[in-house]
């Protein structure tokens, strides 16, 4: 009878195992993503402006590249955009909520004065 419930354990324990091992797998799964905003200065930037959309980029799980002043070089096609926006994220649905977010809207006035964004875009990397 106890050889009966050694094994019952052992297969519970196994299969709890196996939904822990899943579970982490699963989190795992996403992957890495970059989101890249052409823009076309047409003002100046308030001084805290860039510090505090990055605090803002950093408490949604993204992290600036800081390219908004690099050099931008065209190798084919179109021009090449004066300058490039490029943030790191954990995953498209936290790039995509982000720029949904009331946190990105806030924003909007100051950059508008600014800036124009040619396009803004997000690119998932394969693993």
């Amino acid at each position: 009878m106890k050889a009966r419930y050694t094994v019952a354990l052992s297969l519970l324990a196994g299969a709890a195992l196996g939904v822990a091992a899943m579970q982490g797998l699963h989190a795992q799964a996403k992957l890495k993503a970059y989101s890249v905003g052409e823009v076309e200065l047409i003002g100046t930037l308030p001084s805290d402006y860039l510090p505090n959309v990055r605090k803002a980029i950093e408490a949604a799980h993204g992290r600036a590249l800081r390219t908004v002043n690099g050099r931008v070089v065209s190798i084919e096609g179109a021009p090449a955009p004066k300058n490039v926006a490029i943030v790191e994220w954990d995953s498209v649905d936290d790039a995509v909520a982000f720029y949904k977010s009331k946190a990105w809207t806030d924003f909007a006035p100051q950059r508008e004065k600014a800036q124009k964004t040619i396009r803004r875009y997000v690119v998932e990397v394969e693993k």
